[in-house]
């Protein structure tokens, strides 16, 4: 089989369901551009800012986008494609559509506050505390790992480093052109995009050549303040600009792919479990995340995006329409592989690892279109220095999460006058990289991110949970929130018991003990969300 043939359907299906499954999810929730968003009415001009809806889609699809759909889909294509591409399409249409979509509203219908205002509301302030804690952990986290991540790349890449400081300096002149000078957005795009690959360019000329340790501390100073700073200055345009990257590498490899036309050499499937994997249920739907499901998404849709949208139906666009761009590129990873026999695609995972492999399939695909005459190894630096630009942006976007999350585990509801962590940012942000730069500098921050691929999961079904229970209370159908909650419930479930004895048989007891703790607050959520469906009654909640 051709691999034009897999994306071309791919793509009808995604446009195919954003028009109708996408105008379906907006009917239910009655979307109308009369309700005034939090953007407007709680605007500060720091956190609560509207933007314009490309902006905003490119800001939300940088910040979830990441290498996630990218390193996923090429791990688990160790099952074979079939398997992978399947996920990816009814998972990103079915399950992550309406996840993603689903969290935007559910903020902005409660003042642009995190899925733990839902949980607060309608299960408990002690549900919303637990979700709150484990999402700022969860957060940490990733701070801790990709911060690593990007010292690492801009430690062996020189160039990247001196590029991607081009590009936050470029964004800033960006943000105030647009949102001071009132400069046209159109323009200012073609310009700010010309010159962020004229910044590639000039970061190939004068490399930064500093060592690991150094970009750490750059990093981490560098998160402070992008945390801290009005999201037009800096976020809003540096992920927009940046998403053009993105783009761009996602129509240079549908292009490529035309006139390349890769066979299928990848087993359709392999065995139903894999060495480091696991079983094929649960591990294809934890270890393919972002492509088709990640709970991250309804942090950064609930906690930044929520906070920017200029008006309700932005939202289908900028939530559903962009977990659908986030599935055309899962595909597009697993097809820079799939020209490859499964022995040669297990070594080249093995000895190079995802990234690698998905810039030198992709750059292959790219190189192969006749009119642009584009060199292998130029376009394997570009596909490469996209996905760690990509990381960059999520390290950013997940810093400033945890910083709200910081603020709401502590502010008392209904009380005029907060507390100092609650108001002052700064303090919020500065604890935040504080422990994040501590577990950064540990070094065991890589040494516990297995159970973090369940945790994100975990966050997708927890948050899937609190808007089953918010739209039961508008005594509405919630099937289609309900039947994804319980499917990603089953797949967190069963992955942590299998962590759990698979690290207890090793002795690895801190795996353990933090499998055993996520699996129990799972379900606490879990009963208490069961206990609020049921008091509203099937025969008040299946109408409409």
């Amino acid at each position: 089989m051709s691999g034009i043939i897999l994306i071309l359907f791919a793509m009808v299906m995604f446009f195919a369901a954003y028009r109708i499954y996408g105008g379906f999810l907006s009917r239910k929730f009655s979307v109308t551009d009369a309700n005034e968003t939090p953007a407007h009415t709680m605007y500060d001009g720091v956190d609560y800012c509207p933007a314009k809806s490309p902006v905003l889609l490119g800001h939300h699809f940088a910040s979830i986008a990441g290498a996630g759909p990218i390193v996923g889909p090429i791990i688990a294509a160790s099952f074979g494609w079939v398997p992978v591409y399947t996920w990816v399409l009814f998972g990103a249409v079915f399950i992550g559509g309406v996840h993603d979509y689903s969290a935007i509203i559910a903020s902005i219908r409660h003042k642009g506050k995190s899925i733990g205002q839902l949980i607060e509301t309608y299960m408990g302030l002690s549900g919303k505390k637990l979700f709150l804690v484990f999402s700022w952990a969860t957060l940490i986290l990733i701070i801790a790992v990709f911060t690593l991540i990007v010292s690492d790349t801009f430690y062996a890449i020189p160039s990247s480093g001196t590029s991607s400081i081009l590009f936050i300096a470029l964004a800033v002149g960006f943000g105030l052109s647009v949102y001071r000078l009132k400069a046209s957005l159109w323009l200012s795009s073609v310009i700010g995009v010309t010159l962020l690959f004229f910044c590639i360019y000039l970061g190939n000329l004068f490399p930064l050549q500093l060592s690991k340790e150094i970009w750490i501390m750059i990093l981490l100073a560098y998160i402070f303040i992008a945390s801290v700073t009005p999201v037009w200055i800096l976020l809003q345009p540096r992920d927009y600009l940046n998403s053009y990257f993105l783009y761009t590498l996602i129509l240079g490899g549908v292009i490529g792919l035309i006139f390349t036309m890769p066979e299928i050499h990848l087993a359709p499937i392999t065995n139903f479990s894999v060495d480091k994997l696991g079983y094929l249920f649960p591990a294809l739907f934890v270890t393919v995340a972002c492509g088709s499901i990640s709970g991250f998404h309804a942090i950064v849709g609930s906690g930044t995006t929520s906070k920017q949208l200029d008006k309700e139906s932005d939202a289908k666009i900028v939530g559903y329409g962009g977990m659908l761009i986030e599935g055309v590129l899962a595909i597009l990873a697993l097809l820079s592989v799939a020209s490859l026999d499964q022995e040669h695609f297990l070594n080249l995972l093995n000895t190079k690892g995802a990234v690698p492999a998905f810039s030198t399939g992709v750059a292959n695909f790219m190189h192969n279109i006749p009119f642009l005459g584009i060199e292998i190894n130029p376009a394997i630096n570009f596909a490469a220095l996209a996905v760690s630009a990509f990381a960059l942006t999520s390290l950013d976007t997940a810093t400033r999460l945890a910083r709200y999350t910081f603020q709401e585990f502590f502010e008392v509801k209904g009380k005029k006058e907060q507390n100092i962590l609650v108001k002052n940012r700064f303090i919020a942000t500065a604890i935040t990289v504080a422990v994040g730069g501590a577990l950064t500098l540990s070094g065991q921050s890589m040494a516990i991110w297995p159970v973090f691929g369940s945790a994100n999961q975990l966050l997708a079904a927890v948050a899937l949970l609190a808007i089953t229970v918010w739209i039961a209370n508008l005594k509405l159908n919630y099937l289609f929130t309900l039947i994804p909650m319980l499917f990603m419930f089953a797949v967190t479930f069963t992955a942590l018991v299998s962590l759990f004895y698979s690290n207890i048989i090793k002795y690895n007891f801190t795996l353990s003990i933090i499998s055993l703790l996520l699996f129990v607050l799972a379900l606490m959520l879990a009963i208490q969300a069961y206990q609020v469906l049921r008091k509203n009654g099937k025969e008040e909640v299946f109408v409409n």
